[in-house]
């Protein structure tokens, strides 16, 4: 049995981990590279894309991959999407490691948004001091709004963001509530922008925003089809329950 993770979240992180400290099977972990300096697992890591789905297939196939685990992010859609057509192509079984996403509870003041532009239409409607929780690639939606202070929050900050008012602050969850209560009071934020990531890592910004009665502007999750061949689970016990059946 030879493992593939495609990780890059905190749940691969741990399922690496938890591979690492059991034995008996041999495992790689895969990172996007989109970080300057990741988290890194225990055991053997590679770093870069594949080169969509046949480069993905080609690589399970050279590896001799047996058993490929998709710990993506709940937002890489493509790669998810990538992930199907490869394990077809390559004839191997594939399992989705997927956190569920946050639910609304009372006193929270959540809008949905469907992407990053509808968000940014909201937040011209809203204006003020707005705190920003996506990756750099989903900034260029807010590039236009002339009315509004951002505070950027980011794990690597880029030379320059395509924002006409920000402040850029780095950092790497998990985040605590009463970190996220000081941020919120610090900088007079109105207005939070995140994504429904789902897990508990960045869960405490939700949970400040609603003992303040911010509003958050919540950006849905992907619509990615359940299919078949990609059966999904909620929790790395559950991904390692899967490992043991397959043996």
């Amino acid at each position: 049995m030879r493992v593939l993770i495609l990780g890059g979240t905190h749940e691969a992180f741990q399922l690496a981990e938890q591979l690492a400290a059991q034995g008996g099977v041999e495992f790689i972990s895969s990172l996007a590279g989109r970080t300057r300096e990741p988290r890194m697992p225990k055991g053997p890591v590679r770093t870069g894309g594949f080169g969509g789905a046949e480069g993905l297939a080609r690589y399970l196939r050279a590896e001799g991959i047996t058993h490929l685990i998709n710990a993506t992010h709940p937002f890489a859609a493509q790669m998810s999407v990538n992930a199907v057509a490869a394990v077809e192509m390559a004839g191997i079984p594939l399992l989705r490691l997927l956190r569920p996403a946050w639910t609304a509870r009372q006193g929270d003041r959540w809008v949905l948004a469907r992407d990053a532009a509808e968000a940014a239409e909201l937040c011209r409607s809203e204006g003020g001091r707005i705190f920003l929780t996506l990756g750099s690639g989903e900034l260029d939606a807010f590039a236009e709004i002339h009315n509004a202070h951002f505070l950027v929050r980011m794990i690597d900050a880029p030379e320059h963001l395509p924002l006409r008012d920000y402040r850029v602050i780095t950092a790497r969850g998990p985040f605590s509530l009463q970190d996220e209560l000081r941020l919120f009071a610090e900088h007079h934020i109105g207005l939070i922008v995140a994504k429904n990531s789902g897990g508990a890592a960045t869960y405490a910004k939700v949970e400040a925003a609603r003992r303040k009665g911010l509003p958050i502007i919540m950006i849905e999750r992907p619509a990615i089809a359940l299919d078949p061949r990609s059966p999904a689970v909620a929790s790395v016990e559950d991904v390692i329950a899967w490992i043991r059946q397959a043996r």
